[in-house]
């Protein structure tokens, strides 16, 4: 299942947390397609088993943690588990479900704490346990954040937007940081991709008139690219950069936000 017919990670441990998600789930199974010995965590269990199944069928068996990292020890729990066999690839790509009902004026203190807590709080913590661990041991690490293009333009959905900001700031200190020692950190930041937090129904939340290459995307088009970025020898020379993978739709400002 190997994108170049080449095992880009043969042999290397990866973590990847939202796994359970429509990008995650690509992306752990594209990890396993590639070599890498996978280790997937999320907070849904019945869906984290089914991609375990998944991974299974194009790579080695994966070891599996049901984990809420919205939880403010969430994190820890995940980095227990894998503290003793660190990774040398992190992709965070867990982040709480999106509702429309939840804008600036109505999102609940709860609803705003969870997704803080799971996109930068866990992501930082886990990410900088990993990243210390990643430079004891002299690994050319790499940490990839799966943040939004909400991370520039609003959504509508405060907490969620200022999360991934937040994100993409995160992302840039740990590069600055940790590239002296080798260890690359950058972002991944997914267009319209049905399933990930918008109606494909033709109403007027529609973006897909607005993509110049003329269809949505999909989870594999993500995962397909963390490929790349997650390459020592295709994109080892990149750190501290937010690669858009979107058709082309940060070309517009395409969000129609309803008029209710």
């Amino acid at each position: 299942m190997s994108i170049l017919g080449v095992e880009l990670f043969k042999g290397e441990r990866a973590l990847v947390t939202g796994a359970a998600s429509n990008i995650g789930r690509s992306i752990a199974v594209r990890l396993a397609g590639e070599g890498a010995e996978v280790t997937i965590t999320d907070v849904d269990s019945r869906r984290l088993s089914q991609v375990a199944d998944e991974v299974a069928k194009v790579g080695m068996v994966p070891r599996t943690l049901v984990a809420d990292l919205s939880d403010k020890v969430g994190w820890r729990t995940v980095w227990e588990f894998v503290e003793a066999n660190p990774p040398a690839i992190f992709v965070h790509s867990a982040c709480p479900p999106r509702h429309e009902k939840d804008t600036p004026l109505s999102v609940s203190e709860d609803t705003f704490d969870a997704m803080l807590n799971t996109n930068l709080r866990s992501g930082f913590l886990l990410g900088r346990e990993v990243a210390s661990a990643m430079r004891q041991d002299k690994v050319a690490g790499r940490i990839l954040y799966v943040t939004s293009l909400h991370a520039t333009e609003p959504r509508n959905l405060p907490h969620y937007s200022a999360s991934k900001a937040g994100m993409t700031m995160m992302l840039k200190e740990l590069a600055r940081e940790l590239g002296p020692s080798g260890v690359r950190v950058n972002g991944i930041a997914p267009g319209a991709i049905p399933g990930g937090g918008f109606s494909t129904s033709e109403d007027t939340f529609q973006p897909k008139r607005k993509i110049p290459l003329g269809r949505f995307g999909n989870a594999d088009d993500i995962a397909r690219s963390a490929m790349a970025i997650l390459s020592n020898d295709l994109m080892g020379y990149v750190t501290g950069t937010t690669l858009v993978v979107d058709g082309g739709l940060q070309l517009f400002n395409w969000i129609d936000l309803p008029s209710t």
